[in-house]
């Protein structure tokens, strides 16, 4: 379709380069766009439904590479876009084209869905030239548009529940998997951020004992052609299309960020926090290939980091670009952002996608990068968590242990050790000792403390935990990838039988293996980090990569039976007895010896009671160990035997020494108030199985 002639002699006051953005004042709205490389820049107007173009003006001022205008009359709930001209010349850098509808970077609502169509690429799609031809087809038909906001909101007494770091127990979920299954909740409000506002939802999250939600991406994102011709979707989000705008999938019909913010009052009356996982080192947009949709035909070469050829994008995220952080304006779009949703929206903290990305100079990683730098020194963004996946896909992108003061890591580094300890792989015991306290050698540096490290056994992107144990391969043959995409090295073990099974000593210890994987991650020095129905024995049947599945295999099930829910109930404990032992809580590190300074130690010992040498930690075939923890009178000894023999433990200290024993994954048992007695002088430990017992009993 051709671009309409669209006049009008609507009139249009200067307004002011900043806030970039449509800022409603009360009486009209100004709009300012950033734009160093653009000769002009309409403004377009639509209709309340989106589908005609009622008035494009161009806006008459041009301002520190800003363009802007005000509108008297223009009130929220407007929809309206942006036509930006310039010249075609990928072989620059520059892909303005006037003919696509684009969206606001800045705005704070998108309205309409993003249509598979050919109209939405800046080149003609199937000619010789490529890239390098011209589309000159009008896109807006099937885009969605940016909508001005009136973003005030009554919050009353909202307050931050400010977790420390040192009881931070983070579940990650996703908003529609969370209540996608819940037969009691209004279907119009199941998998949105109403939703997910369900005091029923949220009493869940409370008596399982976790304090912080984390919610894979919510800002706005579409599903992709590829994925929609398959008849699948974007579930889990990672291409951001608005990074101030909430994702409309997660508001009911005609809702606002209001629902959003709703959402967050009601976790914070229940004392959980909401971190978001966000999506700054890249966009929707892909390579140069990809569609114009808004930051390309803005100004791509300010946008995106460049190759040496500008034709072409530099990408160490593998999805085809980079956001360009050392443009003063990208890097201030950003930030902006991240003030926005913590100053209006009240969250919590950030987890940054792909954040080695973020701290890159092309090649080279630096905690000294501007990104890292800008947030380091915000007074906003000093009072909420900041957690960071320190990879991606470019040359020396693997950066675990090196990002400043100040930030937690997600770290792998503990979920391969932890997967092939309890696996039984060999050779695991000194890895495992060092996941247990914390991975000093990692993260213990520039005053760093023990929580830099988010420890988890599992997370979006894998296996559930219940798949952990039992599927040795993955089947991903439903992404419609012939099984190509998705790890392969995924540490599991299926327990002797692939997928389901009606074996009951197959089934018995997969129950134990889940067992002994979440109670090692409840108890290691860190923080720990579940996956959303992880403590009901949610299954992908073996898809480990279900990024874009739309049903139940991404749901929270909400009818699990009777031995799931005995499992939450093991879960529920750990947690409890972890929330109550200061020495899980630590905010210094433990190593093994004497710390007289605070009056604490920890000491590695063999299952025959003796200290670990050299010698033990380097045989091999060593699967056994046990870990003594001391602090103001208070005995904790964890005993694991990954193991395929029984192994008996001689317990420290005195024979007639009575103890608690608070954690047993070979019954089953994790009570936080298990009486004293006596183990007289040892206990037998069955094979795959971890023990935690406790004295308070001094000497």
């Amino acid at each position: 379709m051709k671009a309409p002639a669209v006049v009008t002699e609507r009139p249009i006051l200067a307004g002011s380069d900043v806030p970039l953005g449509a800022t409603w004042d009360g009486t009209g709205t100004n709009f300012a766009l950033f734009s160093a490389n653009a000769t002009k820049v309409e403004l377009c107007l639509f209709d309340s439904r989106g589908r005609r173009e009622t008035a494009r003006i161009e806006l008459p001022e041009y301002t520190h590479q800003v363009w802007h205008g005000y509108l008297p009359d223009v009130r929220p709930g407007q929809l309206y876009g942006y036509r930006v001209h310039g010249p075609y010349a990928p072989e620059a850098g520059h892909r303005f084209n006037p003919h696509k509808l684009l969206l606001d970077p800045y705005a704070l609502q998108h309205r309409g869905d993003l249509r598979p169509h050919s109209a939405i690429f800046g080149y003609r799609m199937g000619h010789s030239q490529g890239d390098l031809s011209y589309d000159r087809r009008d896109s807006a038909f099937v885009v969605p548009k940016s909508v001005v906001v009136d973003s005030a909101h009554t919050w009353g007494g909202d307050f931050r529940p400010g977790q420390p770091w040192g009881r931070t127990v983070i579940y990650e979920a996703h908003v529609g998997g969370m209540t996608m299954g819940r037969q009691d909740i209004e279907p119009k409000l199941r998998g949105t951020f109403e939703g997910l506002a369900d005091p029923r939802v949220i009493d869940h999250l409370v008596q399982l004992g976790v304090t912080s939600l984390e919610l894979l991406p919510v800002q706005a994102f579409y599903d992709e052609g590829h994925l929609t011709d398959k008849g699948l979707v974007n579930w889990w989000g990672y291409s951001t299309l608005g990074f101030f705008a909430p994702a409309p999938r997660f508001l009911t019909d005609n809702g606002s960020l209001h629902e959003f913010k709703l959402m967050v009052r009601r976790l914070h009356e229940a004392e959980i926090e909401v971190i978001m996982d966000v999506v700054y080192n890249h966009t929707a947009e892909g390579n140069q290939m990809g569609p114009t949709l808004s930051f390309r035909g803005i100004d791509n070469a300010s946008y995106y980091t460049l190759a040496d050829d500008p034709r072409y994008y530099f990408d160490t995220t593998g999805t085809g670009n980079s956001l360009n952080l050392r443009n003063s304006r990208v890097l201030q779009m950003v930030m902006d952002s991240l003030r926005y949703w913590v100053e209006e929206c009240h969250v919590d903290g950030f987890r940054f996608d792909l954040a080695s990305t973020l701290g890159r100079d092309r090649d080279s990683f630096s905690e000294h990068a501007v990104f890292l730098e800008a947030v380091r020194q915000d007074p906003i963004l000093a009072g909420v968590k900041l957690i960071a996946e320190p990879w991606d896909t470019g040359p020396n992108g693997y950066q675990v242990g090196n990002f400043p003061p100040g930030w937690a890591e997600w770290n792998d580094k503990y979920r391969d050790t932890t997967r092939a300890f309890w696996k039984g792989d060999g050779g695991k015991l000194p890895d495992m000792a060092e996941a247990l306290l914390g991975s000093a050698p990692t993260f213990q540096k520039a005053g760093r403390r023990p929580w830099a490290s988010v420890n988890f056994v599992t997370a979006h992107d894998g296996f559930t935990l219940m798949d952990l144990v039992s599927y040795n391969d993955k089947h991903n043959e439903a992404n419609g990838e012939e099984n190509r995409d998705g790890h392969s090295h995924n540490l599991s073990w299926n327990c002797g039988v692939e997928g389901p099974t009606d074996d009951h000593a197959i089934l018995a210890l997969r129950d134990r293996q889940r067992r002994n994987l979440m109670a090692t991650l409840i108890f290691s020095q860190g923080t720990p980090m579940i996956l959303m129905g992880d403590e009901r024995g949610r299954s992908q049947m073996g898809n480990n990569n279900s990024y874009c599945q739309p049903g139940e295999i991404n749901w929270l099930d909400w009818e699990a039976g009777e031995e799931q829910l005995a499992f939450e109930e093991f879960v529920r404990g750990l947690l409890q007895i972890r929330a109550t032992r200061g020495l899980f809580l630590a905010e210094r590190y433990l190593h093994a010896g004497p710390d007289a300074r605070h009056g604490r130690f920890a000491k590695w010992l063999r299952p025959d009671g003796e200290e670990m040498r050299d010698e033990d930690w380097g045989n091999g075939e060593a699967r056994a160990v046990g870990l003594l923890l001391h602090e103001e009178g208070t005995f904790l000894f964890m005993a694991l035997n990954a193991s395929d023999t029984d192994v008996a433990f001689l317990m420290p200290g005195d024979a007639s020494r009575t103890w608690r024993r608070l954690v047993d994954t070979a019954t089953g048992v994790a009570d936080p108030d298990a009486p004293l007695k006596p183990e007289d002088g040892g206990a037998a430990l069955p094979a795959r199985s971890f023990a935690l017992f406790e004295t308070e009993m001094h000497g």
